[in-house]
Order: structure tokens, then C-alpha cells, then sequence
């Protein structure tokens, strides 16, 4: 017995903290946000990072500790035990539906980044047409399927390595900002005062805080791998305030540093898509390194994204394949092959990510369909975030049934309260991220992205409702069969 379980290989708390953090949040995260709010975006992280960050962070801790059972449903098992089988299908339906447009996205950042490694500019859009685009990116997701099958502990190595690096290369950005500024280096927003942080509420400002929402969320992806850590009560919410801590320094930091090199009033247009790349060039060219700068920045991109392709596509299957109420889904799809992996989950999630790249070639070009698949998780992530807080308040409420290791805020009211104000949050940034952000109102191309929205959130999730169905179905034929 004492063999088998030194044998058993545990994943320690740094490491989990780098899987969740190549999920949460890289350097690109800091740079749409500034695109759509400018320099203001600086208060909107703070306010985010104290009224939002920790308390979501702290509520994963918290359902982490009470539930470390031998389940693999993750979020989906959170809410399945502290309310009912009907809210913990759903959970898991919209959760891992949620994570698939970001996948997609994620794996154009895969093309675009070995583009500039290849390339050295930005000029793929140039040489590369929407078919072929969408295309290479089916085929990232699905070579990425197939290696898991194969290497089990790659996902684990990838994360380590890419949530390092891109720590370090944020870090090491933000001092040699200091250091070029130090040494004469002009700032490129004017003005770059106090008014200038102060934002300017109105429906943009607000429809794009979604966004915000889902470059800081993510944290709940590692819950299925607290089975895997030595001591989870313990570790797991060390994990989350060192996430919380490189979140915060990531997105403060880096904001002030980007306004030094980009005028924040007058931002390229493809910034969301090359926008971390020409920071590190125009650092580099500042610094009189020429483009070194650019190319490390580059390869350690590569390496961040295969990661975070390669952990959303596993913590994503095991979601819908981890211990939901078997009334709600199909046998089939939880069936799992000689590995241990739920290979009907990974085929339902190659069609859903093709029917968004059929959706998004629709569009003008590579960078359009970038930005519009980038926005579309600000809609998806702040209504999965909501189940979160659901499981969170339930906890809470039903303090003397679940007891934990670690607990957010010993008092029971003023927990439920928190709980309630992440979830309202999350919610009101959700619907307010229907409204396309990189388009003039009335213009045919802001009524078509609406429809886009509003039609792509419906099949996401509307298709959670053919699941039951199916699963009756099943359950008909498994009986007719029997007598």
C-alpha cells in the first residue's frame, strides 16, 4: 500500500499555479483592454482586481477545499453537491461550452504567433486567406487531441515552462520599461496624467468590462486536478493568491508599461491580435537590441499558447465526461478509450470549435475574425463565472452540511453577500458584451457581429438541451433491449 501511494505522482502547488495562470491570463490580456478603454483601464483593473480577482480566486479556494473527492466534474461537481443534478448538468454544459470559443482563440494565437517567428512582421493577414486560416486552426485543435492521447505529462511540463516564462518576459518587460525611461525614453501617450485614468462611463465602457471578466477568470479549469495534489486542502489556495498576485502585477503593471511605448489615444487597429509583438519590437529597437527581443518574446509566446491549448482541451473534456447525473447525458459521451481520455468529448468539441470558424468566415478578414472570437468570450465566460458563485452561496448557506479546510470569510452573511455581488457582476457583464466593440452602431457590420453574437451564445449553450433528450433516448432503447 505505502509502494503504491509513493509511486503515485502528485502535482505540486506551483505547478497548479502555472496551470491556472496559462489559462487565466497572459501578456496579450493586458492589451485589448487598453485598446477599449484606453488609459482608464488602469482604474477598471484595480477596481476588477479587489472587487472581483480575489473574491472569485478566494471562492475557488474555498469549494476547492470542501470538495476533493475522487470526481473528475470539476466546477460541474461543485454545484451538483451543493444544490441538484439539474444545476450541475447545466454547470457543466455551459462551462464547457464557454471554453470553446476561447479554444478557437487560442489556437489563432498558435498560427499567428509562429507567423511572426516565420515572418517577423504582421503581414499574415496579407498572405494567408480566412479559409486557410480557419483551416490550420481546425488542425491545431485537432493535433493537439491527439498528442494527449499520447503524452501524458506534456500538459504539465508545457504549463510550467510557458506560465514561467511568460511571468518572467512580463516581469522583465515591465523593468526595462523603468530602465529606458531611466535613460531618456520618451512616453508615448499624451497626456499621461491623472485625468487620463479616469474612464468615462457610458454603454461602451461598460460592454467592454466582459472582457476584463474573462482575461482574469479561469481559475476553476484546475479544479479537476485536486485529486493529483499531495495535500489540496492545504496547497490549493496557495496556488490562488500566488495567481491572484501575478494577475494583479500582470495587468497594472503592464498597462502603465504598454502607455510608454503605444499612444493609448491612438492605438493600431490589429492591436488585439500583434499588439504584444510590437511591444516587444519597439522595446527591443529602444533598447538598441534590434529585434532579439521580439524573437524570445515570440517563441515564448508559442509555448504559452500550445499550453493553454493543451490544458483547455483536456480540463475542458473532462467536464462534460466527469461525474454528471447519467439522466442528463448520453453513455456515449462520457465513454473513454484504452488511455483514460473521453474520446467522444473531444469529437463534440472539434464540431462545436468548426461550427465557430464556419461563423467566424464570415467575416472580412483574419483580424476581424480574431477580434470577433476574442469578444465572444467576453459574453460566454461572465455567465459561466455566474454557476461559480451559485456553488459558492450554496456552500456558504448550507455552512453546517459542507465544511472546509480553508474558509473566505468566516462570517456566513457577509460571505453570502460577497458571493452575491460577484454573481450579479458577472451576469450584468455578460449580457452587456452582446454589443459589438470593434464596430460603429448601425453599420451592416455592427447588425451582423449582434447576429453572430446572439446566434453562436444560443447554440453554445442551446444545445445542452438536445443532451437530456438523448440521453432519454438512450435510456428507452437500453430498456426495450432488455425486455
Amino acid at each position: 500500500m505505502e509502494n503504491s501511494l509513493t509511486k503515485k505522482h502528485f502535482i505540486s502547488w506551483p505547478v497548479i499555479a502555472f496551470l491556472d495562470f496559462v489559462t487565466i491570463i497572459g501578456f496579450d490580456d493586458i492589451l485589448y483592454p487598453l485598446q477599449n478603454q484606453g488609459l482608464s483601464v488602469v482604474f477598471t483593473w484595480v477596481f476588477m482586481v479587489f472587487a472581483f480577482v480575489i473574491p472569485y480566486e478566494m471562492s475557488v479556494s474555498q469549494l476547492g477545499a470542501t470538495f476533493t473527492g475522487q470526481e473528475d466534474g470539476g466546477l460541474s461537481s461543485w454545484v451538483r453537491h451543493s444544490t441538484n443534478d439539474t444545476l450541475g448538468y447545466w454547470t457543466a454544459w455551459m462551462y464547457w461550452a464557454a471554453s470553446l470559443p476561447y479554444i478557437v482563440d487560442v489556437a489563432n494565437s498558435v498560427i499567428v504567433s509562429f507567423s511572426w517567428l516565420v515572418l517577423g512582421d504582421n503581414s499574415l493577414g496579407q498572405r494567408m486567406s480566412n479559409f486557410t486560416f480557419g483551416l490550420l486552426t481546425f488542425v491545431i485543435i485537432l493535433i493537439f487531441i491527439l498528442l494527449q492521447n499520447f503524452f501524458k505529462r506534456s500538459m504539465e511540463v508545457m504549463a510550467t515552462i510557458g506560465g514561467g516564462a511568460m511571468f518572467l518576459m512580463t516581469v522583465l518587460f515591465v523593468i526595462m520599461t523603468g530602465y529606458s525611461l531611466a535613460h531618456g525614453g520618451q512616453i508615448a501617450t499624451h497626456p499621461f496624467n491623472l485625468s487620463s485614468f479616469i474612464p468615462h462611463f457610458s454603454l461602451q465602457y461598460f460592454s467592454t468590462t466582459g472582457l476584463l471578466m474573462f482575461a482574469v477568470c479561469g481559475a476553476e479549469l484546475v479544479a479537476p486536478y485536486l485529486i493529483k495534489m499531495r495535500n489540496p486542502n492545504r496547497d490549493f489556495p496557495k496556488a490562488m493568491w500566488l495567481v491572484a498576485f501575478m494577475t494583479a502585477f500582470l495587468t497594472v503593471f503592464g498597462t502603465f508599461s504598454l502607455a510608454i511605448f503605444f499612444n493609448a489615444n491612438h492605438l493600431p487597429h490589429d492591436l488585439k491580435m500583434n499588439g504584444s509583438y510590437y511591444a516587444f519590437q519597439l522595446l527591443g529597437q529602444r533598447l538598441g537590441m534590434g529585434n532579439v527581443l521580439l524573437y524570445i518574446f515570440t517563441v515564448v509566446q508559442a509555448i504559452y499558447m500550445m499550453a493553454q491549448l493543451a490544458v483547455l482541451l483536456d480540463a475542458a473534456s473532462w467536464v462534460i465526461a466527469g461525474d454528471t447525473a447519467a439522466s442528463f447525458m448520453p453513455h456515449w459521451l462520457s465513454k473513454r478509450n484504452k488511455n483514460g481520455r473521453p474520446l467522444h468529448s473531444y469529437v463534440l468539441t472539434s464540431g462545436l470549435c468548426l461550427f465557430l470558424l464556419l461563423m467566424s468566415g464570415t467575416l472580412p478578414n483574419i483580424n476581424a475574425i480574431f477580434n470577433w472570437l476574442l469578444n465572444l468570450n467576453g459574453i460566454v465566460f461572465p455567465f459561466k463565472n455566474c454557476w461559480i458563485f451559485v456553488a459558492f452561496i450554496a456552500v456558504r448557506w448550507q455552512s453546517e452540511r459542507f465544511h472546509s479546510s480553508f474558509v473566505f470569510i468566516k462570517n456566513k452573511a457577509a460571505a453570502i453577500a460577497v458571493g452575491t455581488w460577484c454573481f450579479i457582476f458577472s451576469f450584468v457583464c455578460a449580457l452587456m458584451s452582446f454589443i459589438p466593440q470593434d464596430v460603429k452602431f448601425g453599420t451592416a457590420a455592427y447588425d451582423h457581429q449582434l447576429l453572430m453574437n446572439l446566434f453562436s451564445v444560443f447554440v453554445l449553450f442551446g444545445v445542452g438541451l438536445i443532451m437530456p433528450l438523448l440521453a432519454r433516448l438512450e435510456n428507452r432503447q437500453q430498456i426495450s433491449e432488455e425486455n
